[in-house]
This record gives structure tokens, sequence and C-alpha cells, in this order.
């Protein structure tokens, strides 16, 4: 979780950089770092950083980086063609790479080829069953296609591999509040308050979800 000093360090180089103050690198390092998804001022910056030579070569070896970056935040704006030709080139330079791969299956996903993104995702957990990566983005996609209990399935099968994964747990309770399953709701948030005892919020959405099995239980 982004921290509040965090986000206005985001938000005040953000502001740095549309007044021309320069920092788009800088930005996009801590976007990345942060994990967060601007994907909108993603793209504007790291394409304007791409296109410009001079700058491109003063990254080094990042220069790759921010093609994955850039091919990532396409494929959130709907860019598919610009998400495509970075992609390209990272194959180009990386021919036998995974996240390469990785990319390629997002960007079949993003594409809504839903039945060869999926078969391109199950090829890449045949190779690697511990990829955290890609698990999520079968969850995501089978959210994407309202297909909750398909996404059940597979973050049940994620938490039997990464069972600490708190966000994991959350979600997963999060999606059987909304189908009203509250007994396997209030399973999850018994795990988190295992796992963290000291979180109130864990408590108290816990009790809620216990409250509403009891009364589902009596009518």
């Amino acid at each position: 979780m982004v921290s509040k000093t965090e986000e206005e360090q985001v938000n005040r180089l953000e502001n740095q950089v549309e007044n021309g103050g320069g920092g788009a690198w800088e930005y996009l390092c801590l976007v990345r770092k942060l994990k967060l998804r601007r994907s909108d001022k993603v793209l504007k910056y790291g394409v304007a950083i791409l296109k410009d030579p001079k700058k491109r070569s003063a990254l080094g070896p990042e220069e790759w980086t921010l093609y994955e970056q850039v091919a990532i935040a396409a494929m959130d704006c709907q860019r598919l063609d610009l998400a495509k030709d970075c992609i390209k080139d990272l194959r180009a330079k990386f021919p036998q790479s995974r996240r390469v791969d990785r990319l390629e299956a997002m960007w079949l996903e993003a594409k809504g080829s839903w039945a060869d993104a999926e078969k391109a995702y199950s090829s890449l957990l045949e190779e690697n069953q511990f990829d955290q990566a890609i698990h999520k983005r079968r969850v995501a996609m089978a959210k994407a296609r309202g297909n909750l209990s398909e996404a059940i399935e597979w973050l049940n099968k994620y938490l039997e591999i990464f069972m600490a994964d708190h966000d994991a747990w959350r979600e997963l309770a999060e999606i059987y509040v909304s189908l009203q399953m509250y007994k396997q709701a209030a399973f999850c948030y018994e795990e988190l308050i295992l796992s963290q005892p000291t979180s109130p919020l864990y408590q108290l959405a816990y009790a809620d979800v216990s409250s509403y099995w009891r009364l589902f239980l009596f009518f």
C-alpha cells in the first residue's frame, strides 16, 4: 500500500513534469517502484523519452525496462498498436525472455482474445508454477469476463501456493461477499486475522460477514 508521503511525492513529481520542470524519468521510476498504474501519464512521458534518441540512449540497459513499462501502460489505455510495437522491440532484443512471453499473453488478453490468452498463461505456468504475476493475470481476466466462479477457482489455486498473500485472501473474501457466500468469506478473514492479529480492519470485516452468515442461516 502506498503511503501518504509516497503519494504526495508522486503527485509533486507529476505536477513538475506537467509544468515543464523535467523529471519524467524519475517519475516513471517512482511509479514503477511503487507499483502504481498511472497509465495515461506513463504512456505520455514514456513515449516522449523513447522517441528522443538522446534521452533513450542515456538510459542504458534501463531503456528496455521503459519499453516494458510503456507496453503495459499502452495496453491499459487500449493503445494496442503501440503496445505491440514495444513488445516487438523487446522480443527482438530478448528472443527467449519469459517476461516478453508474459507481455504477449497480456496483449492477447487486452485484445479480448480470452482463449488464446488463457492458453498462453497456462503454458507459462506449466514452465513455472510459481509465477505470481501470471496467476494474478488469470484471476483478473476471469473477473474482467464476469466469471467470478472461475476467479474463485484461480484464487484458491494461487493461495495453495502463496498462502501468505494477504491481498489475495482479501480479494477472495470480497468476491465471496459479492456472491453472498458469507461462510467462505469468513474463512478468508480468519486467515487474515491469524496472519495479522492486530489489524482491526480484518476483525471488523470478519464480524460483519459472520453476522450476515448467521442471519442467512436464520432465514
